[in-house]
């Protein structure tokens, strides 16, 4: 099963006229795969921008049902048996005749991309790999390949102490032409990566079609174990410049072969000749970098009269989209495996909030200088906030965000005694003087905010005769209470004669002259 990002990126790919080997490299699944997700969304007779408004688990539901999640116990079969019918002599038979026959004894079998893939492991587990190259025809301006170098070499010196410290050296290169970037960092974290194929992009001056990163096992794990920061690292990759990122096979070196070989020669045609020299400062030692890999992609290539620059400015250039519009803006990514309970996410010593429905759910925090964004599972932003520097407050918190119960208590926390008497003067002196004894009869008036605010938000709705009457009440029989308050004014909203320290006269009541 394929989460909603590997859904929709296929069905975007197949509609932008990408091919089925592509789209299978960009989100490492087979072609059986790409063809069940893009066979199950024309059945479902559903627009792309339909699919994309739908809920991601309702699309992941709707390409692959629950029914069809079941897995059956299946008996492996014969490999063995045939794999010796494959390889007798004069044999025409292959793996497809062997599926076929099989399916027919079994039908509740293997399907048909099963079947190939365990008996491929089976060849490769009884008989070994059978290794191979290919060769590969290279498109001027269609791959950046990006990787770190393999070694991490001491260049950078402490100038108080002396100690050497090492450094990691961020390489890209051109498919065609072999133009060389280089960079140094002191780490091969997630934002350093981006950071470093934001350099690359803007040192060529276009834009490639495809961008081509070594598998970034070593750099994710040291950011963190959750493949939905790479997603979306990527996909902001994708978007921003209009590229698609196109990872190679996990532990395949010859599925990136042009920039390994240009990791191999940067460490020796760059690293050592750098080790010649001593830097206090990466801004100091990337001048260097600069300036020696200017040397290395203006020098010809052996037995040919041009150079990589010159082949990139022949070849590659021309072919590069243009640079967009802007600078990308590099963020600090957090995954998020659960929002707390209390709808904040930390980062760097303060709480940022989200909208409380969120509570639970998977998130992705990106964090820029000036800026925190907060996006669900899915890459899609949930809001943002300006980032905070100063000690407190801690938590920032958009009254949107809250459940109407906790933004009620705010509230509340929030007023004075000078808020609650300038809210009462909008009905009227009665309402203002009935506020004022309400908050001089504690002891301390903020024991009694709870109960202006209750009684406020009460009679807001209401016309101010009526409220005043109340509250004129009130004052007469020396009682600004909220529960006095409330029982005269159900009196007066029904019309009921007034509450007083006196009887009314009628002709059935016995005065005091009766009894004289």
């Amino acid at each position: 099963m394929q989460d909603y990002n590997t859904i929709i990126g296929v069905i975007q790919l197949r509609r932008n006229s990408c091919s089925f080997s592509v789209i299978e490299k960009r989100y490492r699944i087979g072609s059986g795969t790409v063809q069940r997700i893009l066979k199950r969304f024309e059945d479902s007779g559903l627009t792309l921008e339909e699919l994309q408004s739908m809920e991601p688990s309702a699309v992941e539901e709707l390409i692959y049902p629950p029914e069809n999640l079941q897995r059956k116990n299946i008996p492996m079969p014969d490999f063995q048996y045939y794999y010796d019918r494959i390889h007798q002599k004069g044999s025409r038979i292959n793996i497809s005749y062997c599926w076929i026959e099989y399916k027919q004894e079994h039908p509740d079998g293997y399907e048909q991309s099963q079947f190939y893939e365990y008996y491929n492991r089976f060849v490769n587990k009884v008989y070994g790999p059978r290794d191979v190259s290919m060769a590969v025809e290279r498109v001027p301006g269609e791959k950046m390949f990006i990787d770190w170098v393999g070694d991490q070499p001491e260049l950078l010196t402490d100038p108080e102490t002396g100690e050497l410290k090492k450094v990691h050296i961020f390489a890209t290169t051109l498919g065609l032409s072999s133009l060389i970037y280089a960079e140094a960092f002191p780490n091969e974290r997630l934002p350093q990566f981006i950071e470093g194929t934001v350099h690359a992009i803007e040192f060529y001056g276009g834009v490639s079609k495809y961008l081509v990163p070594d598998n970034l096992k070593t750099a994710v794990t040291k950011h963190t174990k959750d493949e939905l920061v790479l997603q979306s690292a990527y996909s902001d990759l994708e978007d921003f410049y209009n590229t698609i990122v196109l990872p190679p096979p996990s532990r395949k070196p010859k599925g990136k072969p042009t920039v390994e070989n240009h990791v191999k020669y940067l460490e020796t045609h760059l690293v050592e000749y750098l080790k010649e020299s001593i830097y206090t400062s990466y801004e100091e030692l990337n001048t260097a970098i600069k300036k020696r890999v200017a040397v290395l992609n203006s020098r010809r290539f052996q037995g040919k009269t041009f150079s990589r620059q010159d082949a990139f400015e022949k070849y590659d250039r021309p072919c590069m989209k243009p640079l967009p519009g802007g600078a990308f803006t590099v963020c600090d990514y957090k995954p998020v495996n659960r929002i707390p309970d209390n709808y904040h996410i930390e980062y760097d010593g303060h709480y940022y909030s989200v909208v409380y429905t969120y509570c639970g759910k998977p998130a992705i925090l990106k964090a820029t200088s000036s800026e925190i964004r907060i996006c669900d599972q899915y890459n899609r932003l949930i809001c943002k906030h300006k980032r905070a520097y100063k000690e407190f407050p801690r938590y920032i918190t958009e009254d949107d965000h809250m459940r109407p119960e906790h933004l009620y208590y705010k509230e509340v926390n929030a007023k004075d005694g000078a808020y609650y008497r300038r809210w009462a003067s909008v009905f009227g002196p009665n309402m203002s003087e009935c506020i004022d004894r309400m908050l001089k009869a504690p002891k301390h008036e903020e024991q009694a905010y709870n109960a202006c605010a209750g009684l406020l938000h009460t009679v807001k709705e209401l016309p101010n005769g009526i409220v005043e009457e109340t509250a004129r009440q009130c004052i007469q029989m020396n009682s600004c209470r909220y529960k006095t308050f409330k029982q005269l004014l159900s009196r007066v909203q029904e019309g009921s004669q007034p509450v007083s320290g006196t009887l009314p006269s009628h002709d059935n009541i016995r005065g005091k002259g009766f009894y004289k």
